[in-house]
């Protein structure tokens, strides 16, 4: 039932995620929430999640990843279409990203490469067989995919085509991810197929995700009154689960070592953000390799996995944090006081850069790919330095050049091996030798594949289970018909739900915007899959 918030609803939000951030805005908005009662508890040292950027340009700059963006995003960019930008109070969020991505439009001309030349995309490469087993795969409803790959639908064939190459270092599926997600993919981004081969219609941040979005709603929220309490870790929490009902009792929480009980009033709230794609992360530098963690390193999984066990309506985070060799990423950020790699990429690419986007070095064992922003891609980046990031999907197999796995390899090896792919390793040896090379940081994180691992109806939780009473799950592992994880539409979605949810606010979630239920899109989709 839902209820009116007035003076004395108490909202406590578990982790800062982007989740997070957009239900503390509409709870404020369109709850009336008083903003000095809501309270965001975040175990790290900043706020923002998977939406991250760091570093200075003496140590050098970190990202993590980045999250796609498109049009249609509407949830997304109703958000940001309230909270003033980074740069200037009178401009908001979603008005700068416009304005950038109107000056510098996605048109990638290098999407692919092998032995350091541009591959032919003037066709998917598309058997038949193929075709047929896209287009069957989505008139198959969702309840007899359960559980399974997308190796169990394709044959071999469809994973040496240009489509996968693009789909998969696109989106960063594997063979054993969950069909059911890549099906989800493939309806509701159909309007994307024509242009996919060089990113058309992907949208970019003016600055990495965390200055571009965090950062101003935070300092949107912060201004309002709302408390950010960082350095503390939620570990458990109580619930009355009697008579069919689901309400939260207590918060058990550990502030710099030491553990308080929270007890959860009748018009208190809490929202909890299950799981993380970027929890237990280590970090290594030019000589040391990132190490890998796993679950027991992990605030968030672990406080879903004591949850989960109180109730099947939590879900079941073993599915997806359970096989870290099958979800794990490595990423690596590259920052450079010399423009020589910029200019040459620039110039062999035909991209300005800011336009072209992810390159995928298709014959390369780790099946690396690069991104490189638009500079300065941090607020404070000196014009002399310059930053770049990139990713590997196949972190155990051997290198072609290092002869090691990527998981093994320092900052320095990796560099190596992309530069050999590039073919311009005696081009860039006098800046490996010299003080230009800032840093290469390369990033160990074991959950990143986790929201793709195949799964079953009620692994994961609803946003809010049946019988809930005040409060939520949030995030990349709850459940949006038809919308896509891994996308921060997806999060700001669940935000929407569990305030219109839970709350008397006169107000829906805005509909998912699907691109194969649009008719010209599916024609245009069509005609491009059988080139």
């Amino acid at each position: 039932m839902k209820v009116k918030a007035d003076e004395t609803t108490r909202v406590y939000l578990i982790g800062s995620g982007i989740a997070n951030l957009a239900a503390a805005f509409y709870l404020i908005e369109d709850a009336g929430v008083d903003p000095q009662r809501i309270t965001i508890y975040e175990q790290w040292d900043v706020a923002g999640g998977a939406l991250d950027g760091s570093g200075d340009p003496e140590r050098g700059y970190l990202i993590r990843g980045g999250r796609m963006h498109e049009k249609h995003y509407h949830c997304y960019w109703d958000l940001l279409s309230h909270i003033p930008s980074y740069d200037d109070p009178d401009v908001t969020v979603y008005e700068e990203t416009m304005e950038f991505n109107e000056r510098y439009v996605s048109d990638n001309h290098a999407r692919l490469l092998k032995e350091g030349k541009r591959v032919d995309l003037s066709s998917y490469g598309l058997s038949l067989q193929d075709q047929l087993d896209m287009t069957k795969l989505l008139f198959t409803p969702e309840s007899e995919l359960q559980r399974l790959r997308i190796e169990d639908w394709f044959s071999g064939e469809f994973f040496r085509t240009n489509y996968w190459l693009i789909f998969t270092s696109m989106f960063a599926f594997q063979k054993w991810s969950s069909l059911m997600e890549a099906r989800r993919y493939m309806l509701r981004f159909m309007h994307l197929m024509p242009g996919m081969k060089r990113l058309r219609g992907i949208l970019r941040t003016k600055y990495n995700q965390y200055h571009s979005v965090v950062v101003p709603l935070q300092r949107w929220l912060g201004d309002k009154g709302v408390r950010f309490e960082l350095q503390t870790r939620v570990v458990d929490i109580d619930f009355d689960l009697d008579e069919g009902k689901k309400r939260a009792t207590h918060l058990h929480l550990v502030t710099n070592g030491e553990s308080r009980t929270l007890e959860l009033g009748e018009k208190d709230y809490c929202f909890l953000i299950n799981g993380s794609i970027v929890d237990a992360p280590d970090e290594g530098d030019l000589k040391t390799p990132a190490r890998l963690k796993g679950v027991e390193d992990s605030g968030s999984w672990t406080l879903w996995k004591k949850i989960a066990a109180k109730d099947p309506a939590f879900g079941n985070p073993d599915v997806f944090c359970g096989d870290i060799d099958r979800s794990k990423w490595y990423s690596y950020t590259v920052t450079l006081r010399d423009r020589t790699f910029h200019d040459y990429m620039e110039d062999f690419t035909g991209n300005l850069n800011g336009t072209g986007g992810l390159i995928t070095l298709t014959d390369s064992n780790w099946l690396m790919s690069i991104v490189i922003a638009r500079q300065p891609h941090f607020p404070d980046q000196p014009n002399d330095v310059k930053v770049f990031w990139g990713y590997g999907l196949y972190v155990d197999r051997i290198g072609n050049r290092v002869k090691k796995p990527m998981s093994e390899c320092t900052g320095e090896e990796i560099l190596r091996e992309l530069w050999y792919h590039l073919k311009i390793e005696e081009m860039m040896e006098p800046i490996m030798q010299s003080d230009r090379l800032v840093n290469c940081i390369p990033v160990a994180m074991p959950f990143i594949d986790s929201l793709f691992m195949p799964r079953a109806f009620g692994d994961r939780p609803e946003v809010l289970p049946e019988g809930t009473e005040n409060f939520a799950f949030l995030g990349q592992f709850t459940e949006v018909k038809d919308d896509c994880v891994f996308t921060v539409e997806y999060s700001v979605r669940t935000a929407q739900m569990a305030v219109y949810g839970l709350f008397d606010c006169g107000k829906e979630p805005l509909p998912v915007y699907v691109g194969a239920h649009n008719p010209v899109a599916m024609m245009k989709a069509a005609a491009a899959i059988a080139e």
